[in-house]
C-alpha cells in the first residue's frame, strides 16, 4: 500500500522520512532510535512518570494560534506529529553552546540526583515558561503534576523554578539581594545561600525558537490533506474532513480513532492488543468545536481535556453561578485528572469510548444527563449518557463504524445541584478507587427532592447508577431522616462480595457512604445560603471541614548546613555545598545512561521469558513461534549456560529455570533478535507449559507450613521474666510492614560485548554492584573473572534495588552475547522489572512488652518475621539489620528478639534503602505508641523517657558512644515550634468532626555499616597526568547520592588542588576489583578514606618536589609537567 512521506521539525530541523514509517512506532521510539536524542528518556511506557517528557508545537487554524503542550512521548505515536514542531530537552540548551535558563537554575539549585527524570522535568517547566513568562507557584505545581522525580524530591526543584514567578512570591525575593529560598540559621553559621538568584540572567521569552515559518504557512494557507501511513501490521489513516472520516469508519468498521493514544498506547502494550487500523482525527474540525447553546454546552469529541477545561472555566465566567454547577464540578475533578501531558492529549470523547468503569468523568456526565452525537455513514442519533450506554465492561453502546462527534453538557436550574468526587491512592495523577458525580434537582421554593442522580465508578465492571436508591429519595425532604435512607439503600444496593476484582471491598463500599455523607452536606450547605423559604437544618460548625476542598498552600522551604570555616582554602571543596558533578549533563540531557549509548555494529537485543506461575512444574518449553518470526536470531536456555546454571548467595537459584518454577518473574529463556520490539514479542510466543502445585504466599501461611529459611536469628538481653515481673503493666500486639517497590526511573539494563578472543566480555550494567555482575556472569560463563570486565557510569536510581538482583539479568544476557557471539543489549519494560526484582521485605512483628505506670520499658519480647520470597538473595543481612535495630534508640535492659525469614513463592526479596532497619523500627515505634496510649501520656514524652545514654550498652552489646540524640532532639523540637503547633492541633481537631491533623516527633539510632564486616572496605585508583589533571576511579556507584562529586571534594583537600582539575569517569573492574556494593550508608565513608589514602601516597611521593619550591603551587610541584 502506498504511504505518505513523514513530515515534521524536530528542534528547528525539519525533518523529513520517506520510509515505510511504521505506526506502532511512538515519538519517543523515533527520537532515540532513529534521531539518537537520548535526552529524553524511558521510564515507564505509560505516560505516568514524565521522564518522556517533550514539547509539541501546532498551528490551530481555528484559533489561528501557534499552541504549546507537554505530552508524553511515550505514548505519542510517530505518526501523530506530522506537520508539527517537536522541542526536546536537547534543542532548548547544551553545554557546548549555552544553557536555557530552566536548565541553569535548576541545576544551580541541585535539583537533580540520579538525573533520570530531570530532563523531562526541564521540559515540563519549558513549556510552561513558552505558555506563560511569569507564572506563579500555583502554575508550577500544576506543570509538574506528571513528573515523578524519585530521588531528589520536590523542593530543591521548586526552590529553582520558583525564581520564575513573578516577586517569587516571597517578601525577600530572591531576585532582589542575598535573601534566598534556603537561607536558615545565620546567627549559627549555618545555611549560606546555594545559589546566587540575582546572578541569573532575566528570562526572556523573545529570544526562544520561533516556530517554523513552513509549518506557519502551510497552516494558514494550505487545505489539510489526507495521509496514510502503512506499516507491517497497522495502517494509520489521517482524514482531511468528516465525510471522509465517516468514510473510513465505513469500509473499518472496528478501525480505532485515535486523539491522545493515552489508553490505545497503553492497551498495545502491556495488553498486547493488536489495532491494524488507527484513525488520527486531529484535522476534523467539527470535532474540536466548543459552543455555548442555549441548554448548556456542546463539546467535539477530540477537544482535549486541557482545552475542555480551559472552555468550561470561560463558561462559568460568562453565565450565572446556578446555570454551571455541574461545569464546576468539572472543572474541579479535571484538577485531579492524570498529568498535564495526558490531558493535554486525551480527549473527552476518548474518555466516554474507551469505557473504563473508573473514568473520572464518566460519572459526573451521567449525573448531569449528559447526551453524545454518534455519526455514521448512515446518518446521526442521539444517545444519553446513562445506565444503558455502558452494556458491559468497556463495552458501549456505540454501534460498528459510529464514533462521537459531540458531547452535550446541559446547565443547571436555579434549584439544581452537582458534585464530583473521586478517592485515588494519591491525589495527583492518579486513577480512581472510587468516584462519583452526583446531582439533585429540588423542587421550586423548597428542599424536597424532585429528580436525583448517582452515578459511582469503580464499583462494578461499568459506571453504574444507583437507580434503587435514586427512586427511594424521590419527594423526600433533604434532611438528617433522607441521610439516612440514603446511606443504608446504598450499602445494600452497591454491595461488593469477597474477591470482587479490584480487591478492598469494604474500603470501597465505604467510599460510597462516604461521598454520600459529603454530597448530603455541600448541598445542605448551598441550601443555607439561598433563601428558599423554608427551613434548612444548618451544617454543624465541626462538620464544615469534611466538604472543604483542597487548598494547596504556600511553598515554603528552608534548608540547614554547616558552612565551612572562612579560613579554609578555597581550591579545599570539602563542606562546599558543589552541585552534583553531572547536573548540568543531566539539565540539557547530555547524561548517558545504559540505554543511551549508541548501537552497536551487529547488536541484538534480548526479550526475556519469564515464569507467570507462582509454583509449578515446567512440562514443556516450545520456541517454535518465536523463532519463526523473521529477525529472530536464537533463543537461549539452561542448555546454551557453558558454565555453571546454579547462583544465589548459597547457589540455591538457577539462572535460567530447569524443571520447576518458584516464583512468577523468574529467567526461563532469553529471546535474541534484531529489535527490541521484536524481541519483546518472541518472548510472548515462547510457550510454558505447567503443572501448578501448592504456593505459600504470606507469612502466615509459612508460618503455619514451617517454611523458613535458616538460621533463625535470636538475642537475649538482661532477664525477661523478671522484667516482665517488675512491670506494671504487660501489652501484646503485632504490627505488619508491607512491600515496597524500589521504582528506580531507569529499569534494570546492560549492554553485554563479547570480545572475541580469550573468552573475555564486556558488562556495561546498570548496578549497584560491578563485583556481582563480574562474578555471576563469569560462572555462568565458566570463565575466570579477569576475563570479564564490568563498569557503571551511573544509574538512574538504585535504592537497593540493583544490589544483587541486577546481576541475574546481565549474565543471562551474557550467556545469549556467547551464543551468538554478538553484543547484546536489554533495557527492561516496567512491568517485567517490577514482577521479577523483588520488593523491599515484608515484616510481620509479633511483640510482648512491659512497662511501669510512667512509661519506662523494662521488658520486650519480640518475634520478627520477614517474608523473603523464594530465595536467600539479601534476607539474611537484612533480617540482621532488624535484629540490630529493633529498639531504635530506646533502652530496653531486658529485651529478647528472634527473626525468621520466611520462604515463599514470591519474587526473592531483595536490598532496599535501610535494609530492615525501617522495618523493625516502625515496629519499634509501634509498641512504644501502645505504651504511650494505654498510659495516656504525651507520646513524646515517653520516648524522651526511654532514650538511650551515653555509654549505655544496646541488646548487642555495643556501647553507646558520640550520642547526640538528646541534643538533636531537643534543637528539632525548639526549631519547629513542636509545642506550640501540637496545641494548635488539639484546638483543630476539637473543633472538626470529620478532618484530622497529627504531629508526631520520632527518633532514629541507624548503625553506618555493612553487618558481613569484609564489605567494609574501599579502594580507589588515582592517576596524575602530565598536564596536571588528574583522574580518580574508586569502588562505589553513582546513582543519584553525589557520591563521585564528594570523591572530588576529598581528592581536592588531600592533593590540594581545585575541584576543577579532577575529574571522574566511572567504576570499572578492571580498575578497581572485588569492590563492595554501594550501600548500606557506607559509599562515602569507604570509599571517600580508600581516595583519601591514594592522594595521600601520591603526596608523599611528590614531597621532594614541595619541599624543593614550597611556594610553587601543584603544577611546579608534578614532576610529569617538565617532560
Amino acid at each position: 500500500m502506498a504511504t505518505d512521506s513523514l513530515i515534521f521539525f524536530c528542534n528547528g530541523q525539519k525533518i523529513v522520512d520517506d520510509g515505510n514509517i511504521d505506526p506502532e512506532t511512538t515519538l519517543l521510539a523515533y527520537l532515540r532510535k532513529k534521531l539518537r536524542l537520548t535526552g529524553t528518556k524511558l521510564g515507564c511506557a505509560e505516560g505516568g512518570c514524565g521522564a518522556c517528557t517533550v514539547m509539541v508545537s501546532s498551528f490551530d487554524r481555528a484559533a489561528d494560534t501557534i499552541r504549546h503542550v507537554a505530552v508524553n512521548a511515550c505514548l505519542t505515536p510517530i505518526c501523530s506529529v506530522h506537520g508539527k514542531a517537536v522541542t526536546t530537552v536537547e534543542g532548548i540548551g547544551s553545554t557546548k553552546s549555552k544553557l536555557h535558563p530552566v536548565q541553569e537554575r535548576l541545576a544551580a539549585s541541585h535539583g537533580s540526583q540520579c538525573g533520570f527524570c530531570t530532563p523531562g522535568i526541564v521540559m515540563s517547566m519549558y513549556t510552561l515558561l513558552r505558555n506563560n513568562e511569569e507564572p506563579d507557584m500555583e502554575d508550577i505545581f500544576n506543570a509538574f503534576e506528571g513528573n515523578l522525580c524519585r530521588c531528589t524530591g520536590y523542593r530543591p526543584i521548586l526552590e529553582g523554578y520558583r525564581t520564575f514567578t513573578k516577586g517569587c512570591g516571597a517578601v525577600n525575593c530572591c531576585q532582589n539581594g542575598p535573601a534566598n529560598l534556603t537561607n536558615g540559621d545565620s546567627e549559627h553559621g549555618l545555611s549560606m545561600p546555594l545559589f546566587a538568584a540575582a546572578k541569573f540572567d532575566k528570562y526572556d521569552s523573545s529570544q526562544e525558537p520561533i516556530f517554523p515559518p513552513e509549518l506557519l504557512l502551510d497552516g494558514r494557507q494550505a487545505t489539510p490533506r489526507s495521509l496514510v501511513f502503512a506499516g507491517a501490521r497497522v495502517q494509520w489513516f489521517r482524514p482531511a474532513s468528516l465525510p471522509e472520516l465517516l468514510e473510513i469508519k465505513s469500509r473499518h468498521p472496528d478501525a480505532k480513532i485515535v486523539a491522545g493514544n493515552t489508553e490505545i498506547g497503553v492497551e498495545v502494550k502491556f495488553k498486547d492488543q493488536l489495532y491494524p487500523f488507527l484513525v488520527d482525527v486531529s484535522e476534523i474540525p467539527e470535532l474540536h468545536v466548543t459552543r455555548i447553546t442555549n441548554d448548556g454546552v456542546s463539546v467535539g469529541s477530540s477537544v482535549s481535556l486541557s482545552r475542555f477545561g480551559l472552555f468550561l472555566k470561560d463558561t462559568i465566567e460568562q453565565k450565572p453561578e446556578f446555570r454551571t454547577r455541574g461545569y464546576a464540578a468539572f472543572v474541579e475533578m479535571l484538577r485531579w485528572f492524570a498529568g498535564p501531558q495526558i490531558r493535554n492529549v486525551a480527549s473527552l470523547g476518548g474518555n466516554i469510548a474507551t469505557g473504563s468503569p473508573i473514568s473520572d468523568l464518566v460519572p459526573l456526565l451521567m449525573s448531569c444527563n449528559s447526551s453524545l452525537k454518534l455519526m455514521s455513514g448512515e446518518g446521526s442519533r442521539i444517545v444519553p449518557v446513562d445506565e444503558h450506554f455502558y452494556t458491559g465492561y468497556r463495552k458501549t453502546a456505540i454501534k460498528p463504524g459510529e464514533l462521537i462527534s459531540e458531547i452535550f453538557i446541559p446547565f443547571t436550574a436555579k434549584n439544581e445541584f452537582v458534585f464530583g468526587f473521586k478517592q485515588s491512592p494519591r491525589r495527583e495523577d492518579d486513577i480512581a478507587i472510587v468516584n462519583a458525580g452526583m446531582r439533585v434537582l429540588f423542587s421550586d421554593g423548597g428542599d424536597t427532592v424532585e429528580d436525583i442522580s448517582l452515578a459511582f465508578g469503580g464499583m462494578a465492571p461499568t459506571t453504574v447508577l444507583a437507580e434503587k436508591t435514586m427512586a427511594a429519595l424521590m419527594g423526600k425532604r433533604w434532611n438528617e431522616s433522607l441521610l439516612e435512607g440514603a446511606t443504608s439503600s446504598l450499602q445494600k444496593e452497591l454491595s461488593l462480595p469477597p474477591g470482587v476484582p479490584g480487591g478492598m471491598e469494604v474500603y470501597r463500599q465505604s467510599l460510597v457512604l462516604s461521598f454520600f455523607f459529603k454530597f448530603y452536606l455541600m448541598v445542605l450547605e448551598e441550601l443555607n445560603k439561598q433563601d428558599i423559604g423554608v427551613d434548612v437544618p444548618e451544617v454543624h460548625p465541626s462538620f464544615k471541614s469534611a466538604i472543604s476542598g483542597h487548598q494547596p498552600k504556600t511553598f515554603k522551604s528552608t534548608q540547614l548546613f554547616q558552612e565551612v570555616s572562612a579560613s579554609q582554602p578555597d581550591h579545599d571543596a570539602v563542606g562546599r555545598p558543589i552541585p552534583h558533578k553531572s547536573a548540568l549533563q543531566q539539565t540539557t540531557g547530555e547524561a548517558k545512561f545504559i540505554d543511551d549509548l549508541p548501537r552497536l555494529e551487529g547488536e541484538l537485543y534480548c526479550g526475556f521469558v519469564f515464569s507467570q506461575k507462582s509454583h509449578a512444574k515446567i512440562i514443556s518449553i516450545s520456541t517454535s513461534q518465536a523463532l519463526s518470526l523473521p529477525g529472530v536470531e536464537s533463543v537461549v536456555t539452561a542448555d546454551d549456560v557453558p558454565g555453571i546454571n546454579s547462583c544465589g548467595f548459597k547457589n540455591e537459584e538457577l539462572l535460567f529455570c530447569v524443571d520447576e518454577v518458584t516464583s512468577v518473574g523468574q529467567i526461563i529463556a532469553v529471546v535474541v533478535s534484531e529489535s527490541q520490539e521484536l524481541a519483546r514479542r518472541a518472548a510472548k510466543l515462547v510457550t510454558v507449559v505447567y503443572e501448578e502445585l501448592e504456593s505459600i504466599l504470606t507469612i502466615e501461611e509459612a508460618i503455619e507450613h514451617s517454611s523458613f529459611l535458616e538460621p533463625a536469628r535470636t538475642i537475649d538481653a538482661g532477664d525477661l521474666e523478671a522484667g516482665f515481673e517488675a512491670s506494671d503493666q504487660i501489652l501484646e500486639g503485632e504490627c505488619r510492614v508491607g512491600a515496597q517497590e524500589h521504582f528506580y526511573l531507569e529499569t534494570n539494563s546492560s549492554v553485554i560485548i563479547p570480545k572475541g578472543e580469550d573468552s573475555e566480555m564486556e558488562i556495561i550494567s546498570s548496578t549497584q554492584c560491578v563485583r556481582a555482575s563480574q562474578e555471576l556472569a563469569a560462572n555462568a560463563l565458566g570463565v575466570h573473572k579477569n576475563r570479564i570486565v564490568c563498569r557503571t557510569k551511573r544509574l538512574g536510581g538504585g535504592f537497593g534495588g540493583k544490589e544483587f538482583r541486577c546481576a541475574f539479568y546481565s549474565a543471562a544476557a551474557a550467556v545469549a552475547a556467547h551464543k551468538v557471539g554478538r553484543p547484546v543489549r536489554y533495557m527492561l519494560d516496567r512491568d517485567e522489572d517490577m514482577i521479577s526484582t523483588g520488593t523491599r521485605h515484608p515484616f510481620l512483628g509479633r511483640y510482648r512488652v512491659g512497662f511501669t505506670g510512667e512509661g519506662r520499658v523494662l521488658a520486650l519480647d519480640l518475634k520478627l518475621y520477614s517474608n523473603c520470597g523464594y530465595s536467600y538473595d539479601l534476607s539474611a543481612p537484612v533480617m540482621d539489620r532488624a535484629v540490630f535495630s529493633c529498639d531504635n534508640a530506646y533502652k530496653v535492659p531486658n529485651l529478647r528478639v528472634t527473626g525468621r525469614m520466611c520462604k515463599t513463592n514470591l519474587p526473592s526479596s531483595t536490598a532496599f534503602r535501610g535494609f530492615g532497619g525501617p522495618q523493625s523500627m516502625l515496629i519499634a515505634e509501634y509498641w512504644m505508641n501502645d505504651v504511650a496510649t494505654k498510659l495516656k501520656l504525651p507520646h513524646e514524652k515517653v520516648r524522651e523517657l526511654n532514650f538511650y545514654q551515653k555509654d549505655d550498652l544496646t541488646h548487642f552489646r555495643q556501647p553507646v558512644t558520640d550520642w547526640n540524640l538528646r541534643r538533636c532532639w531537643e534543637s528539632c523540637l525548639n526549631k519547629s515550634n513542636f509545642g506550640e503547633r501540637k496545641s494548635n492541633i488539639a484546638d483543630f481537631n476539637s473543633q472538626n468532626r470529620w478532618k484530622k491533623k497529627g504531629l508526631a516527633a520520632i527518633p532514629t539510632k541507624f548503625g553506618i555499616s555493612f553487618t558481613a564486616k569484609f564489605f567494609n572496605q574501599g579502594a580507589a585508583l588515582v592517576l596524575i597526568y602530565n598536564d596536571g589533571s588528574v583522574l580518580v576511579t574508586h569502588g562505589g556507584i553513582e546513582m543519584g547520592q553525589g557520591l563521585h562529586t564528594k570523591m572530588i571534594q576529598v581528592a581536592s583537600r588531600a592533593l590540594r588542588i581545585p575541584k576543577e582539575l579532577i575529574h571522574l569517569s566511572e567504576t570499572s573492574s578492571d580498575k578497581v576489583p572485588n569492590s563492595s556494593p554501594t550501600a548500606a550508608s557506607t559509599g562515602s565513608d569507604l570509599n571517600g578514606m580508600a581516595v583519601q589514602n591514594a592522594c595521600e601516597t601520591l603526596v608523599q611521593r611528590l614531597t621532594k618536589y614541595v619541599t624543593a619550591d614550597p611556594k610553587g603551587g601543584w603544577k611546579a610541584w608534578d614532576p610529569n609537567q617538565r617532560l
